[in-house]
C-alpha cells in the first residue's frame, strides 16, 4: 500500500471526500461544512496506489496557517494518513515566510492525536457543526 500526499488543484475531490466523512459519516450540516474559501485555500490530497482517500485545507490568516477540514476516508484509516495529512501541512506552512504558527480546531476525542503531533492545547471548548472541538497551535520555526 503506497500513499502519496500532495498539493493538489483538484478542489472537486477533495470536496467529495469532505461530503463522504463529514456530512454523510459525521453529520455536518452541508451549510457548515461548504463555505467560501476553498478557492483561497491550499489543498492537500492523500493518495492509495492512485485513490483519493484523505484531504486537508490549509488558510493563511495574518502570521497563521490554519490547517482545517483533515479528513480520512473509513477504509484508509488507522494508517497513518491523518498524521501525514497533518505533518505535510506543517512542511507546506513554515514554507512560507511570515507565517510562525499552525492553528487548527481539534474534535476533543482527537487531541492526543494532535499533541502527538507538536500542537498544544489553548482555549475554552467549544461547538464547531455541534461537535466539541478546542483551538491547538504550534510553532512553525
Amino acid at each position: 500500500m503506497m500513499a502519496e500526499i500532495a498539493v493538489t488543484e483538484d478542489i472537486a475531490t477533495c470536496r467529495a471526500l469532505r461530503r463522504t466523512v463529514f456530512i454523510e459519516e459525521q453529520g455536518v450540516s452541508e451549510a457548515d461544512e461548504i463555505d467560501n474559501r476553498d478557492g483561497e485555500a491550499i489543498h492537500l490530497l492523500a493518495r492509495i496506489d492512485g485513490r483519493p482517500v484523505g484531504s486537508a485545507r490549509l488558510l493563511v490568516e495574518g502570521d497563521t496557517g490554519k490547517i482545517g477540514r483533515v479528513c480520512v476516508l473509513r477504509e484508509a484509516r488507522g494508517a497513518g494518513l491523518g498524521a501525514g495529512l497533518i505533518r505535510r501541512a506543517v512542511t507546506e506552512l513554515a514554507a512560507r515566510p511570515g507565517l510562525r504558527r499552525a492553528k487548527l480546531g481539534a474534535q476533543i476525542h482527537a487531541l492526543g492525536f494532535y499533541e502527538k503531533l507538536g500542537f498544544t492545547a489553548e482555549g475554552p471548548e467549544y461547538l464547531d457543526a455541534g461537535i466539541p472541538h478546542r483551538d491547538m497551535t504550534r510553532p512553525l520555526r
